[in-house]
């Protein structure tokens, strides 16, 4: 039950530590420099001018507040001469698109305002989940210090022409004398640009095509071509999955590309059934911390569990060895054999031998959940082929390179040799999006235009064929790279011709090109496919290879991709390196993790100060002779024992700004593509880091019923409210020596909401992944300033909507746990063992728009009132940031304005470039030093619905103003839903009066408009 458990967010606040007490009642961490401001203490109170004395005494936010809304610069504003047809001032136009970067894939919604891109939504009539780094690409379409802008040859600029003369010339050349070239590129998921590879390696013969991936799923797509007969990736519909066992897969987070959709579809509690997750792993991850029940296990066990599983499902004798979990393999087994062909296993290790495994037992299983058919047509990356093409230049084997969107100089494990063999070529061109450390090497590079200013089609599985269509004028002098390969080739055709005429003959079937771009994408129904005839997989010999090539070690390392950074491809958008990690909560850095014990053992320790920063030891770690040194340590509840993590995508410096110039890049460690490393050496080294954590600022951790969890069986079987052993019990309060209601005791009279709309928002915890898409998705839409490092330290972060995670324990506090005879070492060693595998929790927390507002009583200056309908308003230019409306918010969700973010050296990120201005939203006021901001329900989007209703004479249609607060337009799994509780049709109103509705701290009775679905976890009891 909810109420019977302690929820915490660091070890620290699991040992009732003293410092996270006093942080708890702390908004806000740092003291004000009044010292700075006032100057000198004595002088100030000679001073004769009192009323000016008086204004810098009483804080400077005071003074600083008013200063600000009475010298406010001038900005000239210059109309248009000849306004363009197709644009209204004051509109916004949709477009729709899709984003293919060679890591991140997705059908998209794109906002644009007077010719300007600035929102990035998913495209949900075609079903594509999206995540955070696809709503901060925008931003980085605005990214002029990495962008390439002009065509150069070796550093100097010169023309298109020129590089198309001197480029064909040498390809010619090349030709003539058939010395071999690679096209080098990333995955492109896009099939008129393998026909215009296919032309350009026609016009030249002694052309190769490599596809290379800096995280690599080449195992996998291997292990689907000796299967199967196709080198591509299985999908998988998880929607109707009955038990999902996964070992190591973050299908969450990038495995596959994700699939948090479909995994959401098959969990929803009012359908009576939710698939059953076990989730094998060393990491916390993203789809651990969400599943049923999470095993924690090491990466060299968790081979052998999957083959122990093989062994006990097929009755067989593959060689393997014992688990300290075989006990839970077994359960597992007959929980498989019972669901059958409802039932799926899948794993995250990249070798071949461990996916054939997993692929055999969907086959054991006649799994329905895995389709070897509709294949994902991402991660193409051939680690072979990479290999044999660094072994080919070093040995002067290639003559020329023409790389696209990739940099493996930074990548690569083995750059060192890449970098030797590209000194060795006649010839190197880089096509490329930003300026890195492959395009500075290379002879000629050659900027391409960002997606948005793109055309293009994808098709990211075999049923969806998507187009991309430019929004925005191009920003520099860049050209397609089908433009290039088509004029090279000889051709006179420009890519969107080629591109309309191929999809018009090869695709749409029939269906207008204006069509399926206004849809942005087009369904084909008629997939056609065969399973292939393949030679049969010999399961014994694959087992035993697995068998002989997993080498158990004291340490393990697992490689992963973080949910911020991904690949690292936007390591300079400030969004993403801002956003704090869902698990972890720290943000601006990637670190080691690892578990109490082994941290204990090798001394490494994150202590907490009083101002909410914790601090870290550093390590350095060797494998297989190379050694990456200076890396943070972060002690991670639920990390398996004799495991650690890091995330690949940091470490970058080429061309960055400065600021992001964080993390250690753990490529060098990316042995043979694989993502788990044995035989890890780690050594303790002097130094203490600064991580910018906010996993023990703004909790309301300790509160009563801040999360509330039931089990399936509970939510099935008993009442929600009932007094002794409901999973939804009203909150009492003692009211004249009795307990009763909260709800029938107030201090205030209730609002008349008969009249006009009243906003609320549900969150279903059971659906809410954590993934953090609503986070970039809010920033983007009210341009919440970013703060960096430094500030994020002290607790001065800016966001308006944060991600709480909550780890879970069943002893609720100390003195519980004496209680139950704990003591001493006794007490120690429970609190560990909460701490080895903890349930994990997560909670968006935005303001509540509480209709008994406490924060509204407290405003001198009534900056922050109450709407009709129903949201708390802030006016900023009313604000003298008296801060009184935060310490009275129970819900810590106000955020202070510590400096002026825009045009301020000292913030250097996209408030101060004439550029990232681009992508402010012009219908929200960027707020200044000394205002309180927060979560506004997106009103500046609520109010065009209605303006746009009202102008077409009608009434908002149901649910139409779901899509207009951002973080429920973000949503992909539909866990945020939005809407006017006076219309009984938006769903949102049948949600506030389910059974599963509650009010966070309702026993305060300040009404809120946010509304939580308490969370079901299928415990396989029902």
């Amino acid at each position: 039950m909810a109420s019977n458990k302690k929820y915490w967010q660091s070890v620290e606040g699991l040992k009732d530590s003293s410092i996270v007490e006093t942080l708890s009642k702390n908004e806000f961490v740092a003291d004000i420099p009044t010292d700075d401001f006032l100057g000198d203490k004595e002088t100030l109170e000679n001073s004769s001018t009192s009323r000016r004395d008086f204004l810098k005494y009483v804080g400077f936010t005071t003074a600083a507040a008013s200063l600000a809304a009475c010298e406010g610069p001038v900005v000239k504003s210059i109309p248009y001469v000849v306004k363009p047809d197709d644009i209204i001032s004051g509109v916004a136009d949709w477009y729709a698109t899709s984003i293919a970067d060679g890591y991140d894939f997705a059908n998209v919604l794109v906002k644009t305002r007077e010719g300007r891109p600035i929102l990035v939504m998913p495209n949900k009539e075609s079903e594509s989940d999206i995540n955070g780094r696809v709503v901060a690409s925008i931003l980085s379409l605005y990214d002029e210090k990495l962008r390439l802008k002009e065509p150069t040859k070796g550093g100097d600029t010169i023309s298109w022409a020129d590089a198309d003369g001197e480029i064909g010339a040498k390809l010619n050349e090349l030709k003539l004398a058939n010395k071999p070239v690679v096209l080098l590129t990333g995955t492109m998921a896009s099939p008129s640009t393998d026909e215009v590879v296919k032309e350009f390696i026609a016009a030249y013969p002694n052309v190769k095509h490599v596809v290379y991936d800096a995280v690599s799923e080449s195992g996998a797509a291997e292990a689907m071509l000796a299967m199967h007969g196709k080198r591509a990736l299985p999908n998988y519909h998880l929607d109707r999955a009955e038990t999902i066992v996964s070992f190591g897969a973050d299908f969450l987070g990038d495995f596959h590309g994700g699939f948090e959709k479909k995994y959401i579809q098959g969990r929803k509690p009012e359908s009576g059934k939710m698939s059953y997750h076990v989730q094998f792993e060393s990491n916390m991850s993203l789809t651990g911390a969400n599943s049923d029940k999470r095993v924690v296990l090491k990466p060299s066990d968790q081979v052998f569990a999957l083959l122990n599983l093989y062994n006990i499902l097929t009755s067989s004798n593959l060689p393997s060895k014992s688990t300290p979990v075989d006990a839970a393999i077994k359960e597992v087994a007959q929980i498989l054999k019972k669901s059958g062909s409802k039932g799926v296993v899948l794993t995250g290790l990249n070798d071949k031998n461990a996916q054939l495994v997993a692929l055999e037992i969907n086959k054991v299983l006649s799994s329905e959940i895995i389709d070897t058919n509709n294949t994902l047509n991402i991660r193409q990356g051939n680690d072979a082929e990479v290999a044999q093409l660094v072994s080919e230049m070093k040995s002067g084997k290639i003559a020329g390179l023409i790389s696209y969107n990739v940099d493996p100089v930074y990548s690569l494990p083995n750059s060192s040799e890449f970098i030797e063999g590209l000194n060795n070529l006649e010839i190197s061109v880089a096509l490329s999006l930003e300026n890195n450390e492959t395009t500075n090497l290379s002879k000629f590079s050659l900027p391409t235009p960002h997606y948005l200013e793109s055309w293009g089609d994808t098709q990211f599985d075999a049923s969806l064929y998507g187009l991309m269509q430019p929004t925005i004028q191009p920003l520099f002098n860049t050209r397609q790279i089908q433009d290039v390969l088509l004029k090279w080739s000889g051709s006179s055709v420009s890519y969107y011709d080629y591109l309309k005429e191929f999809a018009s003959t090869n695709v749409l079937e029939g269906t207008s090109w204006n069509t399926a771009l206004h849809n942005g994408f087009y369904k084909i129904e008629s997939l056609g496919f065969s399973e292939p005839s393949v030679s049969k997989v010999v399961i014994a010999d694959v087992a035993s290879q697995l068998f002989k090539s997993t080498k158990s070690s004291a340490f393990e390392l697992n490689l992963y991709t973080s949910t911020g950074l991904g690949d690292g491809k936007q390591a300079n958008n400030p969004w993403l390196q801002e956003f704090p990690d869902p698990i972890t909560r720290a943000s601006w850095d990637n670190y080691l993790t690892m578990s109490i014990s082994d941290a204990r053992e090798l001394g490494f320790e994150n202590p907490v100060k009083d101002n909410g920063a914790i601090d870290g030891d550093y390590a350095n770690i060797t494998v297989n002779g190379v050694t990456v040194k200076n890396i943070p340590v972060l002690i991670q509840p639920g990390q398996a024992k004799g495991s650690i993590g890091l995330a690949l995508g940091y470490g970058r410096e080429f061309g960055l700004k400065d600021e992001m110039q964080v993390g250690v890049n753990a490529y060098p460690l990316y042995s043979n593509g694989n993502n788990i490393q044995y035989n890890v050496a780690i050594e303790k080294v002097s130094g203490t880091h600064k991580f910018a954590c906010t996993q023990v600022q703004k909790t309301i951790a300790g509160r009563h019923d801040i999360l509330k969890v039931a089990s399936l069986k509970e939510y099935k079987t008993v009442a929600p409210k009932d007094h002794h052993h409901g999973w939804n019990k009203p909150a009492h309060v003692s009211y004249d020596h009795q307990e009763v209601e909260a709800k029938t005791i107030d201090l205030w009279g209730e609002h008349n909401r008969e009249i006009g709309h009243h906003f609320n928002l549900s969150i279903d915890l059971t659906s809410c992944t954590g993934c953090g898409a609503c986070v970039i998705a809010c920033h983007a839409e009210n341009n919440v300033p970013v703060v960096g490092k430094k500030e994020v330290r002290v607790g001065r972060d800016m966001h308006w909507l944060r991600i709480d995670r909550y780890y879970s324990s069943e002893i609720a506090t100390r003195e519980e746990a004496k209680a139950q005879g704990l003591s001493g070492g006794d007490l120690y060693k429970a609190i560990e063992t909460e701490a080895e595998n903890p349930e994990v929790t997560f909670q968006p927390m935005m303001c509540q728009h509480c209709n008994h507002a406490p924060c509204e009583t407290v405003c001198p200056v009534a900056a922050t009132t109450h709407g009709r309908q129903g949201q708390n308003q802030m006016t900023y230019n009313r604000c003298v940031g008296t801060r009184y409306c935060a310490n009275n918010c129970p819900y810590r969700v106000r955020r202070f304005n510590w400096f002026n973010y825009a045009n301020n050296k000292e913030f250097d990120f996209n408030m101060n470039n004439e550029y990232g201005k681009m992508v402010l939203n012009p219908d929200v006021v960027v707020r200044s030093r000394g205002v309180m901001e927060k979560c506004s329900f997106c009103i500046q989007s609520t109010q065009a619905v209605i303006l746009k209703a009202k102008k077409e004479g009608r009434s908002v249609a149901n649910d139409e103003f779901n899509d207009a607060c951002a973080c429920a337009a973000a949503c992909s799994s539909g866990a945020m839903v939005f809407g006017d509780i006076n219309n009984e049709e938006d769903r949102v109103t049948k949600l506030v009066k389910d059974k599963r509705a509650y009010g966070v701290l309702d026993y305060l009775q300040t009404k809120p408009n946010v509304i939580y679905q308490v969370k079901i976890k299928n415990t396989n009891e029902a």
